[in-house]
């Protein structure tokens, strides 16, 4: 099982490069765009220094493969070394025909095919882009910031740059691909059913219980008291439920628990990743 799991990993990295450098060098290359990340600055380097860019990826993200080595473990580090390594050898001896002189169809699909080539590395536990792991590594030394808030902190300076070497025009493209590419990581990481917890808070949690396990969902029941206003006594029980949907199923679950329960308090909230219980819909008949 784990010798299955590990050639479906190398498949799925060596797809994620050649997508990555296609999206390079059919799109973003020619038209003088970058991506943001660790890759956006070798991108923006190779532009000022005429150095290979294939030579700078590799180089740039040196220091985040020996942080991934000292933080993140030994198997990580060398995947993604191996993956990065082999986008390098990618972008230096492959060559993609250049798709189009659209600008926008280059921003978009330069972004979607770079997008797609992180994700699928990400999927088989590697990154193509050392970003991940720096904006990691420092969220947990600086609690105040989250991953992504250094990731948009590093790339505002990156796109603040691009202005300067690349121009106005080619660094608000820039932006377009790198919104493109981060949009394509979500969707190849977390597909089309995002999911989404809903907290229910009402005094008909049992029928909006069984209507939700009709569903085909897992729920979790608590039980709370009314905390707010005056008339709030420790006898006014009521039921609080707790289940995990995608964002497809939402409007027809809300919709049915206000038809159960018209006072109904619903809380919902996204949530990046979700391990066991019932995430899978069940056929119900």
């Amino acid at each position: 099982m784990k010798s299955k799991n590990e050639i479906v990993n190398f498949i799925l990295v060596v797809l994620g490069i050649f997508s990555a450098g296609f999206g390079f060098k059919g799109f973003l290359l020619p038209s003088h765009f970058i991506d943001g990340g660790v890759i956006g600055v070798s991108m923006l380097l190779a532009e000022a220094t005429h150095i290979p860019l294939s030579v700078l990826i590799f180089l740039a993200n040196v220091p985040f493969i020996y942080l991934a080595y000292r933080r993140l473990g030994v198997s990580f580090a060398i995947r993604s070394a191996l993956a990065i390594a082999g986008l390098s050898l990618c972008l230096a001896f492959i060559t993609f025909p250049e798709m189009t002189h659209d600008k926008s169809l280059t921003a978009v699909f330069g972004g979607f095919f770079i997008g797609m080539g992180i994700g699928l590395a990400i999927r088989s536990e590697a990154v193509l882009d050392g970003t991940e792991i720096a904006a990691l590594l420092v969220s947990k030394k600086m609690q105040l910031f989250k991953v992504s808030d250094v990731i948009l902190v590093f790339n505002v300076l990156i796109f603040s740059m691009a202005v300067f070497v690349l121009g106005v025009e080619s660094a608000l493209y820039s932006i377009l691909t790198y919104i493109s590419a981060s949009k394509t990581v979500d969707f190849i990481l977390n597909g089309i059913e995002q999911y989404t917890s809903i907290t229910v808070v009402s005094t008909k949690g049992d029928a909006i219980r069984q209507m939700i396990s009709d569903m085909g969902r897992g729920v979790t029941v608590y039980e709370g008291k009314k905390g707010y206003g005056k008339d709030g006594h420790i006898n006014d029980i009521r039921d609080i439920i707790f289940t995990v949907v995608t964002r497809l199923e939402i409007p027809v679950i809300k919709s049915r628990i206000l038809q159960i329960d018209p006072s109904a308090f619903i809380v919902q909230q996204s949530i990046e990743d979700t391990t066991g219980g019932l995430l899978k819909r069940k056929n119900v008949h």
